[in-house]
């Protein structure tokens, strides 16, 4: 038989979860950001429960082709643009919109030969530092791009970089509204934790929000607040199964290192899964972990291909029983992905993106 491990996606969730989203901000257009293979849940796993968004946004061609593969004909924005001249081409055969963040671009576009004028979101950088166009130098930008035959309409983007914190987006905003006042297009400024925080105030929000992580059942702002706070629900369960179990004494110790001792006589399991499934491999003695939908705790080190877990307390529990890594046990119980990811010193975006490619996954 196959080693019961199994990464599984749940529609239902995703489509609540885009619900929520455009609960959080109303009267906005909605793009399901979908880049990184949907967060590690697969395009195609993810396409038929959130077509209901009003576009998919991503960041290269391939995934591009993958959506209009699955019969996409709405807008899809590639969220850095191109990356060389003739991706254009490819923009203009699939229709594709994408940000212009730098002068190359616009060179690229002025010497582009289409039929069809192309739709562009104007990035600026108001105070992330990554892409886009300064605010001294965002309105020039806009007349090179106004000038051109091969643009039809442009939009405004910007991106957040403390939406989820206290800082929060008060001064990127003001810089945004200063270089953008007057200008006609449509504006998106909004990224998940903006949308949860301040999608009801539409000086913000904007007329599109870029849906990421909050599609996916993950808050932006953990541990501030939860998925549980903001109503989301996992949209992937990581489970696996006991495949061995030992019986410890005090003073006996687990896996390399010896990191964790018995401190009284107890019983573990040991588990099908480790860090080459893409279980974080920081993640250390008290992570929380369910069997048999009964939570309990990691103890020792993460393994490559196992780990172990504290059965103390879950009656009944040997070799064969579910372990649920996160996401939702097959009796409802819930092991959020964000309480893991801080076990690991990460964030819930990089365990969804990290499974490793020999987990099978399916579809609830």
């Amino acid at each position: 038989m196959p080693r019961p491990i199994q990464a599984t996606i749940h529609p239902a969730a995703l489509q609540h979860n885009l619900a929520r989203a455009r609960q959080a901000a109303p009267d906005a257009l909605v793009w399901a950001v979908v880049k990184a293979n949907a967060y590690g849940h697969g395009i195609e796993r993810a396409f038929d429960a959130l077509r209901a968004a009003d576009g998919f946004a991503l960041l290269d061609l391939a995934e591009a082709e993958r959506v209009r593969a699955l019969g996409w004909r709405g807008p899809i924005l590639l969220l850095e643009g191109v990356f060389e001249p003739r991706d254009l081409e490819l923009c203009s055969r699939l229709s594709l919109w994408h940000a212009v963040h730098c002068d190359e671009q616009i060179d690229w576009l002025a010497a582009h030969k289409t039929q069809a004028p192309h739709r562009v979101f104007l990035k600026m950088n108001s105070g992330m530092n990554r892409l886009g166009f300064t605010p001294g130098r965002f309105r020039a930008a806009w007349a090179r791009l106004n000038a051109l035959t091969q643009v039809d309409e442009i939009s405004f983007m910007t991106h957040f970089s403390d939406a989820d914190g206290p800082r929060g987006t008060a001064h990127q905003m003001a810089v945004f509204r200063e270089a953008t006042q007057d200008l006609p297009g449509e504006r998106s400024v909004c990224n998940s934790a903006a949308t949860l925080r301040q999608g009801t105030d539409a000086a913000v929000r904007g007329d599109w929000v870029r849906a990421g992580i909050v599609l996916y059942g993950s808050a932006p702002d953990h541990p501030e607040r939860t998925a549980a706070d903001w109503n989301l629900q996992p949209a992937m369960t990581l489970a696996a199964r006991i495949i061995g179990v030992q019986h410890l004494q005090p003073g006996d110790t687990v896996g390399y290192g010896s990191s964790f001792t018995a401190d009284r006589a107890m019983t573990i399991g040991i588990v099908a899964c480790g860090y080459a499934d893409g279980y974080p491999r920081h993640c250390g003695t008290g992570t929380p972990v369910l069997v048999n939908g009964t939570r309990t705790r990691l103890v020792g080190r993460v393994s490559m291909d196992m780990l172990n877990v504290d059965l103390t307390g879950v009656p009944g529990a040997g070799v064969g029983s579910e372990v649920t890594l996160w996401g939702r046990s097959s009796g409802g119980a819930v092991q959020p992905i964000d309480e893991v990811a801080r076990a690991g010193g990460t964030i819930g975006y990089e365990l969804m993106c990290a499974v490793a490619q020999r987990v099978p996954f399916a579809v609830d």
